[in-house]
């Protein structure tokens, strides 16, 4: 029996956009007011204080145009966002969630903002578990800054995003896919492995995605293969165990001998207790007696005359010498060259 889904219908026409996201407006609502409030609160920093104050207003106005009730509590530190009788999309408090979460990360409030649009979302990536040695995650993270923002800047116009490091976290904001890519280039970041590889990439698929014939392939071939080349400098143990293989014994190893056998063996086991102790203090007034020598044919070192090089001055003069009686490579100079010359015409 044929499919009757593939006929053609009369209302879908070329000039329709299937992709294309309409803005959800109030009188799509035909379930009217929400039964149930909806409300997330999240704490923020003492710093943000001063400036969530002074920009609460046009966060307040924009949050009404969706029917959302915000609140800003300075007391306990905290943001809260609810629905109203008002809100009509139910998407909208899930957006003002995402909203407060990204100026509590110091995101200003202009691009935070954006985030209430239609095809804005926004991840917040947390760092600081991903690498344990503080000093190591603080190289890493200047990685994903670089020389003056501009590895920043690259990936936010590669991925067509805006991104945040702020802290032990990094805050992006853009579509769903350059979410992704983001993310991933962040978190290679952290386990040691430079952004700039993935920079390259996204050029070389930005320039493929243009070509019409290369769009629909697979661009494996294309994209490069970085290989690690770091093996040269791995830690060597600081024990290196013989493996090579042994002949078979069938009788285990010595015992090794303990400390009271060793001092039998060297007498000092018979010794009384003010002579063990006259032992250990001399052999410690030698080994600091032997530092302290040290330390001074280090210092005086440094007042020694170095020696000087009576080889390379002779060397010198030597080739100043030549230089004056203008001798070739050879080494034999012009005069002697001259005087043969003459020599040879005399005997002619």
């Amino acid at each position: 029996m044929p499919s009757t889904y593939k006929k053609p219908k009369p209302w879908d026409t070329d000039d329709i956009d299937k992709w294309n996201e309409e803005a959800f407006t109030p009188d799509q609502n035909l379930g009217g007011a929400f039964l149930e409030e909806s409300s997330f609160a999240t704490l923020f920093p003492k710093y943000r204080e001063a400036y969530l104050k002074a920009s609460w207003p046009a966060i307040t106005r924009k949050l009404e145009t969706q029917g959302i009730a915000c609140t800003l509590d300075l007391v306990e530190g905290s943001m809260t966002v609810k629905t109203t009788r008002k809100t009509y999309d139910p998407a909208s408090i899930l957006n003002a969630r995402d909203l407060i979460k990204l100026l509590a990360r110091s995101v200003p409030t202009p691009q935070a903002l954006k985030i209430m649009e239609d095809g804005m979302a926004c991840d917040v990536i947390k760092i600081r578990g991903l690498v344990r040695n503080k000093e190591r995650f603080v190289k890493r993270r200047q990685r994903i800054l670089g020389p003056n923002g501009s590895t920043l800047k690259a990936l936010e116009l590669l991925t067509q995003t805006y991104i945040l490091v702020q802290g032990n976290t990094v805050s992006v904001m853009g579509g769903y896919k350059s979410l992704k890519e983001v993310r991933r280039v962040i978190e290679d970041c952290m386990a040691n492995i430079h952004p700039i590889y993935h920079i390259k990439e996204l050029m070389i698929k930005r320039e493929l995605a243009k070509d019409e014939e290369l769009k629909n392939e697979n661009w494996d071939r294309f994209l490069p293969q970085f290989k690690k080349r770091n093996l040269s400098k791995r830690r060597k143990p600081f024990v290196v165990n013989d493996k090579s293989k042994k002949a078979y014994t069938p009788f285990p190893p010595a015992q090794e001998k303990s400390k009271v056998d060793l001092q039998i063996e060297s007498g000092e086991y018979f010794l009384s207790k003010q002579a063990k102790e006259n032992a250990v203090k001399e052999r410690r007034e030698d080994a600091m007696k032997t530092k302290m020598e040290e330390r001074k044919r280090k210092r005086e070192e440094a007042f020694e005359v170095p020696k000087e090089d009576s080889a390379g001055k002779e060397k010198k003069a030597k080739k100043k010498k030549r230089k004056e009686d203008g001798e070739d490579s050879s080494g034999v100079s012009k005069k002697k060259k001259e005087k043969a010359s003459q020599d040879v015409e005399m005997e002619a």
